[in-house]
């Protein structure tokens, strides 16, 4: 309930403005680059009135922050192969199925440019990797749980998440199943 005493409703209104904001921005950062676009053109774009874009989110950086952060959220669950190494394979292609999809590309552009952008870009940045550093802990974790000897996990970051985006933001190659379990074998060795 509201301070009216109006139910929410976690699929009304709300949840399609910011649905339709989300892909407004997405699409403009694909179409545009970071910095390129305004919030009159987001608003326009998602076909929605600006002042409801500040209301919600008090301004640009503060939406694109919201973007970025909901859309790496929103992956499915770390895998559970039952090993370390079936585990790190299958999570390596569902960040190369997540980068080289539709919005992939934009999404890593956005949290480039953020993380350049003041202290509401470093916050973004130091969530975005908190977030994925719990995320790779708890399957390391896991690992050693089974007797497993795993690596830490600025290792998988540095040996496996940062080739993949280093590939597609700048285009040096595709993501093949071959070229993911490699990484994954050179960091196990």
């Amino acid at each position: 309930m509201d301070e009216q005493g109006r139910a929410r409703r976690p699929g009304g209104r709300s949840a399609r403005l910011r649905a339709a904001v989300h892909q407004a921005v997405t699409d403009l950062v694909g179409e545009r680059g970071y910095g390129n676009f305004t919030v009159g053109e987001v608003a326009a774009r998602a076909g929605v009135a600006d002042t409801s874009v500040y209301r919600r989110w008090g301004n640009l950086q503060a939406l694109l922050g919201d973007v970025l952060l909901t859309r790496l959220n929103a992956r499915s669950p770390m895998p559970d192969t039952g090993g370390l190494a079936g585990d790190l394979r299958a999570y390596a292609a569902n960040v190369a199925r997540e980068v080289t999809g539709p919005d992939g590309l934009a999404v890593v552009r956005l949290a480039v440019a953020l993380s350049g952008e003041g202290q509401q870009g470093l916050q973004v940045r130091d969530a975005l990797l908190a977030d994925r550093t719990r995320q790779l802990q708890a399957m390391l974790d896991r690992a050693r749980d089974r007797g497993e000897d795993p690596p830490d996990a600025l290792e998988v970051l540095d040996h496996l998440l940062a080739p993949i985006y280093i590939r597609v933001l700048f285009d040096t190659g595709p993501l093949t199943p071959d070229y993911l379990d490699g990484l994954v074998d050179r960091l196990l060795a």
